[in-house]
């Protein structure tokens, strides 16, 4: 068959990708049935979204959702073209709703982990840390039971630890060697089951099997031109993906998010209210307690135009005083006892900016008591 999204001249290794290529995933699909409804299907590592695109368009695209999530800015701009919803960011860094999709395409980047500033690795395995490990310890509770693995990884990552874990957590797999063999590549298929479920005599088996081909003591079988086995059919959507989001954002991100919701602007009517009226001079002088009060609710505030021609920017403000009084009081026995009493005061302070055109004074801050 052919695929309706060829690959890119620019699909390069960069900072651990290796993008799946085309006979492999061609025959993968063939090895993929489609459920009698709705499903999603994700891949977290997705690149420029191809290979997940194809994987929609296999299984029958009107009833399928395809996810997809990517670090790189300018794959992931390529890849939430061709998908329903696209992630820009670190995997590490996004809330997924868990079990909420029937296909896992993980094809993650390759290489060892390295240490932060602090000396920590952050992997929470005891074999050999490695970037694959990690994002299959981050992906699996991803995947509902019954759900469908594509997982595609270098032979040599194979060890123990890794084989342990598929052998826990899937069922029917079967491994076979990727048709480009530029990176030594496997393409590794199962269907999770509970551990339960699971038969030891084919895990036991299955486990030897991926241990030899990571020691390089058998070589895996090439993806078959022709799908000779049962299918491996995606379940259904249990349904909707309730949670499919990063926690932090990059700035240009944040702009862009901005920009299309223009922020509080849309409601400055609905917030603010209508636009504020000219205010009547008071029916007379303020006393002190009128003025801290309407101060303090910003309510004297602007710019003053005099009849003299005087221009000022004012601001008010008020803040909080005490007022101390003593008072002596005699005792029977002719001693003196001193009362302090203190007592709250609003104390009004306006500051103005001298804005006549002309004036000697013009820019100064003025303070008004």
């Amino acid at each position: 068959m052919a695929l309706m999204f060829p690959r890119l001249a620019r699909n390069f290794v960069k900072a651990g990708y290796f993008p799946t290529d085309e006979p492999t995933l061609e025959r993968v699909l063939q090895a993929l049935a489609p459920a009698n409804g709705s499903m999603n299907i994700i891949d977290p590592c997705a690149g420029e979204g191809v290979a997940i695109a194809e994987t929609a368009h296999a299984l029958g695209r009107e009833q399928v959702k395809a996810h997809a999530v990517e670090y790189d800015a300018e794959r992931a701009a390529h890849a939430r073209k061709l998908v329903d919803h696209c992630l820009r960011g670190d995997l590490m860094d996004t809330i997924i709703s868990r079990q909420s999709f029937g296909l896992l395409w993980l094809n993650p980047p390759y290489g060892d982990l390295s240490r932060d500033a602090n000396g920590n690795l952050g992997y929470p395995g005891k074999g050999r840390a490695r970037l694959e490990k990690l994002f299959y310890q981050k992906t699996l509770p991803l995947l509902q039971y019954g759900g469908i693995l594509v997982f595609i990884v270098p032979s040599y990552v194979l060890d123990a630890e890794l084989t342990g874990w598929l052998t826990h957590h899937y069922a029917d797999l079967r491994v076979f060697r990727a048709v480009a063999e530029t990176y030594r590549q496997v393409v590794i298929l199962g269907i999770r089951r509970r551990q339960c479920d699971l038969a030891p005599a084919d895990a036991k088996t299955a486990r030897e099997r991926l241990l030899a081909i990571g020691a390089g003591d058998v070589e895996a079988e090439e993806l078959p031109l022709e799908w000779p086995y049962p299918s491996y059919a995606v379940p259904m959507a249990q349904g909707a993906v309730e949670h499919f989001y990063r926690v932090s954002m990059e700035p240009e991100q944040f702009a862009d998010e901005v920009f299309r919701l223009q922020g509080l602007w849309p409601q400055f009517e609905t917030l603010l209210g209508a636009a504020q009226q000219s205010m009547r001079p008071p029916a007379r002088a303020l006393s002190h307690w009128h003025l801290a009060l309407a101060l303090a609710a910003g309510a004297i505030s602007g710019v003053v135009r005099a009849k003299s021609g005087r221009v000022l920017a004012l601001k008010g403000d008020t803040h909080k005083g005490k007022n101390t009084s003593i008072e002596y009081t005699e005792q029977d026995d002719g001693s003196l006892s001193e009362v302090r009493i203190l007592t709250d005061k609003f104390i009004p302070v306006i500051r103005a900016w001298e804005l006549t055109p002309g004036s000697p004074r013009q820019g100064q801050l003025l303070t008004i008591r």
